[in-house]
């Protein structure tokens, strides 16, 4: 049992350290320093380690550092999954859960090599740019749902009710999820205009968004707080229903109160982003309330389906 609450605790780890490089790649883009190694990849500016390197060349080669060695602790991850959990159909699930979280920490790479290589970064504003920082952060929260699913698994992985209860409640919170990650993805392209074009004032700002011939990525920044509410009360919503179905699951009454808190709380943090002009502290905050929300929400539908079967309506 020490072997797997060792597991357990390792793999949350690399949850919270995924976030925190989440965070930097958040930095590298806010601080304008995607080139900041030059068209180079995986060397920086031609060489292994850079000397006498800029603040932005700094700031580029300690992410890369950051995810080689993010990559380096999930492939460990996979191959303690496969030696530790070897029969039965919720130790599948975990060693399942590990390899999708290498497959995506491999994806993460190549995406973050492209940006560079195809000098998707600094001050490039085209649709290609916009449409490659979507897609990275799309494959960022399924790797961090990945990792939250190993994690979870692991901790959970002798209730027998793990592999047999499903729920019209999942699918709607799978499907929350994905809104989620779409959220983020609208919400990558918003902060990557704010970054390029961004506004003196706040009314300068909703002027731009709404006046002919500006920027595409002017024009699409209006889009994020309208899908980011109307996710928001969905799953609102959802969790609030949930719980009267599963009167026994204290749990989910509390994970529930949780997810409800921390949406609360983004709502906030996201309308103070556009009144203060997106400053790189408040978008940071911003996006780590939206990696908490999809690991809460990820723990909350895993929740469900190991809960016992719902209260008729």
């Amino acid at each position: 049992m020490n072997k797997r609450q060792n597991f357990t605790r390792y793999a949350w780890f690399l949850v919270f350290y995924n976030v925190v490089v989440i965070l930097w790649g958040a930095v590298v883009r806010a601080t304008g320093s995607g080139a900041g190694c030059g068209r180079h990849w995986p060397t920086c500016n031609g060489t292994v380690v850079p000397l006498n390197a800029s603040v932005n060349t700094l700031i580029e080669f300690s992410h890369r550092i950051t995810s080689a060695l993010d990559g380096l602790l999930v492939i460990f991850l996979l191959v303690w999954a496969i030696l530790l959990f070897r029969k039965g159909l919720v130790q599948r699930r975990v060693r399942n859960a590990a390899i999708g979280s290498l497959v995506f920490i491999l994806v993460e790479g190549g995406l973050g090599a492209g940006l560079v290589l195809l000098e998707l970064v600094e001050d490039n504003a085209t649709v290609m740019r916009a449409f490659a920082v979507g897609i990275h952060l799309i494959n960022t929260f399924i790797l961090l749902t990945w990792l939250t699913l190993t994690a979870w698994w692991s901790t959970n992985i002798c209730n027998p009710n793990a592999a047999n209860t499903r729920s019209r409640w999942f699918g709607w919170l799978v499907f929350g999820a994905v809104a989620v990650a779409a959220v983020g993805s609208s919400g990558a392209i918003t902060a990557l205009g704010d970054t390029l074009f961004p506004p003196e004032t706040f009314l300068h700002g909703l002027r731009q968004d709404f006046m002919e011939g500006m920027h595409f990525l002017v024009r699409l920044r209006v889009y994020h707080p309208v899908i980011a509410i109307l996710t928001s009360a969905f799953i609102w919503v959802i969790v609030s229903i949930v719980p009267s179905r599963y009167p026994k699951e204290k749990t989910l009454h509390r994970w529930g109160g949780y997810l409800q808190m921390i949406i609360g709380t983004q709502i906030i943090a996201g309308g103070l982003n556009v009144l203060l002009l997106a400053p790189t502290w408040l978008q940071l905050l911003h996006l780590f309330l939206a990696d908490a929300l999809l690991i809460m929400l990820v723990v909350y539908a895993a929740e469900l389906l190991a809960a016992d079967q719902p209260t008729p309506a």
